[in-house]
């Protein structure tokens, strides 16, 4: 068969989600993406992220896009007729992932230490806020404590005050993670015929992302400062408003770049030899005379005039876009996805393979899938 004929790479393995809100539904749904069949446990309400908004026709965007090309089962763990359907299901799988409040699982008989020697080719997942084994093990945690928590809030936003990363990062670090991690223990299982218990937190996830701060702080004895649109360690690297009010972020990487720009953007060919433009280490120490000569240029400039001079003095560049912008952006992938309410335009995963994005599945309702799962499992 050929490389490009489709063939999903996950198709016939088996995949159980006792899951809810984001990292557990990223993990579940990349694997979905792959041809797995996965099926999600949810209770008779549904998975709570189904109420986080209305706005993808009157579905949520959060569940929208996290719970493409899954079953919905409805069962209730605690119930011992649905502990037996699924344990009947988990005997068959390849995958089981829950991230259940801490210890919920375990109490009713889906701990992974139980699991794993009853099903020895199951690999497990636990997603938690914080890990095991410690004070914070169980704290209940959402993605916005663990940015503070983590000491991401504290590195971002503007001078005036920590700020939020505008999107669940925490969640999708921790997800990303246990993708990589299902990943690889299925290559391992395949060598070996074991399955593998595997543990991720939200914590992990960004504490992992948080690794340069944390070292330039260790090394350093000081915090990266909140800078807004700026890097706190190259200069120039930040926004500045056209004529036209547009707002042009730049980034100047090394010292070929910064003569270029000089030369070719700001019309400046001696800058680099003044006293505190020379080097990068000199022009961050003295920012806010730097930014104010770059800013003068830009305030002449239209966003086409200054684009193009950007493109002659080739320096890396982007536009402060609105979500308005990005629907149209010429970079911007989307696919189709079928929902209960009809058809949803969603982002398209990143990763191509042989040129194509896959082909999602639909969104499932709640308990679409019920009925025949019952009558599958069935002793």
């Amino acid at each position: 068969m050929s490389a490009g004929s489709g063939v999903r790479p996950l198709a016939g393995l088996t995949v159980v989600a006792l899951e809810q809100a984001v990292a557990a539904p990223y993990c579940s749904s990349r694997l979905a993406d792959a041809g797995a069949r996965v099926i999600k446990i949810e209770r008779p309400e549904g998975d709570f992220a189904r109420g986080y908004d209305a706005a993808v026709n009157g579905l949520a965007s959060y569940f929208v896009w996290l719970n493409r090309g899954k079953e919905s089962l409805v069962a209730d763990i605690k119930d011992p007729g649905d502990a037996a359907l699924l344990h009947a299901v988990l005997a068959k799988a390849d995958v089981f992932i829950q991230n259940l409040a801490p210890g919920a699982a375990a109490r009713a008989g889906f701990g992974s230490e139980e699991l794993r020697a009853r099903y020895p080719r199951l690999i497990t997942v636990d997603v938690t806020g914080y890990g095991a084994g410690h004070a914070y093990s169980d704290m209940k945690a959402y993605d916005l404590l663990v940015q503070a928590e983590s000491g991401l809030a504290e590195i971002t936003g503007h001078p005036a005050g920590p700020g939020r990363v505008g999107v669940s990062v925490c969640d999708i670090a921790c997800g990303m993670a246990a993708h990589s991690a299902v990943l690889e223990a299925l290559i391992a299982r395949g060598l070996t015929g074991e399955g593998a218990k595997l543990e991720v937190s939200l914590f992990d996830g960004m504490a992992d992302w948080m690794n340069v701060p944390l070292l330039y702080f260790e090394g350093t004895g000081r915090a990266p400062q909140r800078v807004g649109l700026a890097h706190p360690s190259i200069c120039p690297y930040g926004a500045f408003p056209t004529r036209d009010g547009a707002l042009v972020l730049l980034s100047i990487q090394n010292e070929r770049e910064w003569v270029k720009f000089c030369a070719a953007f700001l019309r400046q060919p001696g800058l680099p030899s003044r006293p505190g433009f020379e080097s990068n280490t000199a022009r961050v120490a003295n920012r806010p005379e730097v930014d104010a000569v770059v800013a003068n240029v830009f305030a002449e400039l239209s966003r086409d005039e200054a684009a193009a001079r950007l493109r002659e003095a080739g320096t890396a560049y982007g536009f402060v876009n609105g979500l308005a912008d990005l629907v149209s952006h010429p970079a911007l992938r989307r696919v189709t996805v079928e929902t209960q309410a009809g058809p949803a335009s969603i982002v398209a995963p990143p990763a191509l393979r042989n040129g194509r994005a896959p082909v999602l599945g639909r969104v499932p309702g709640i308990g679409e899938h019920s009925e025949a799962i019952r009558r599958e499992f069935a002793a």
